[in-house]
């Protein structure tokens, strides 16, 4: 293989990655005592992504995201750093070193690359939502009814998929559109993430909706930069207290508005 073919092949995998020419800076010797000499672990999240991240009434970020952040700072026993990032600078940022970790990353063979993978702590997954009294457990309970979806979205594609023939696919410019639908009546049904859902399943309660199954499931992760094994290791420590002491499955309950199923923290 040539080197010019080389340097196109790799100039391509990262354009995938929506980060450019960024090239990853070799790792510290030991990030967490870089971390502990700080005093602070810089942390990239999303500011308006709810229920994992959003400001609070005192402008403060809260979520299940924070929750997470804050357990493995308070494990290091340094101050959460919460960075603001967009999907498009977030990983040139853990690159460059402005941030330590990155939450909200879901696992892709381009992206890990370039960075590596901690433990998946977050579910996310597409899933059936309708009233409690409607009996749907599977795909073919959808033969009949109508169902709202975000057109052109993966939620779309995943029942487009799944659904019976005889299914009435509602398709909406927007999630907006899609929950009104739902709410108002218009559909049976909605198929959205775990994100939209849980805002949903909070607010309705004398609809009282539920989710009924889920038509895919690919859990977030936290990111960090290659070579950090000790970080990782923290990480990964820190997570696996979590679920073992229920905080997590707290966390879930207050943000996500559902138990957490460890099912849904596998790839």
């Amino acid at each position: 293989m040539s080197l010019l073919h080389t340097l196109k092949s790799s100039i391509a995998a990262l354009t995938l990655l929506g980060v450019g020419l960024v090239f990853t800076v070799p790792a510290s010797a030991d990030a967490i005592a870089d971390i502990q000499a700080a005093g602070k672990l810089n942390v990239g999240v999303f500011a308006d992504f709810p229920p994992f991240s959003s400001a609070s009434s005192d402008m403060s970020l809260k979520g299940y995201d924070m929750d997470v952040a804050q357990a493995i700072a308070d494990a290091l026993k340094v101050e959460l750093v919460p960075v603001a990032v967009t999907g498009q600078n977030r990983i040139p940022y853990l690159n460059d070193r402005r941030v330590d970790l990155l939450m909200s990353v879901g696992y892709s063979d381009e992206r890990a690359k370039v960075i590596d993978y901690a433990a998946a702590y977050a579910p996310y997954y597409i899933a059936v939502i309708g009233p409690a009294a409607m009996d749907v457990t599977q795909a073919a309970d959808l033969a009949g009814k109508s169902i709202a979806v975000n057109k052109g979205t993966l939620e779309d594609t995943s029942l487009t998929e799944a659904a019976p023939e005889s299914t009435d696919i509602k398709r909406f410019d927007n999630y907006n559109s899609v929950i009104q639908a739902f709410i108002s009546g218009q559909t049976d049904l909605m198929v959205v993430g775990n994100d939209v859902g849980a805002q949903v399943l909070a607010k309705q309660e004398e609809m009282k909706p539920e989710q009924k199954f889920q038509l895919l499931s690919s859990p977030s992760h936290i990111a960090l930069n290659k070579g950090e094994d000790a970080l990782k290791t923290a990480v990964n420590d820190t997570i696996a207290k979590m679920v073992e002491d229920g905080s997590l499955n707290a966390s879930s309950q207050n943000w996500l508005k559902v138990d957490l199923n460890p099912e849904n923290l596998k790839d």
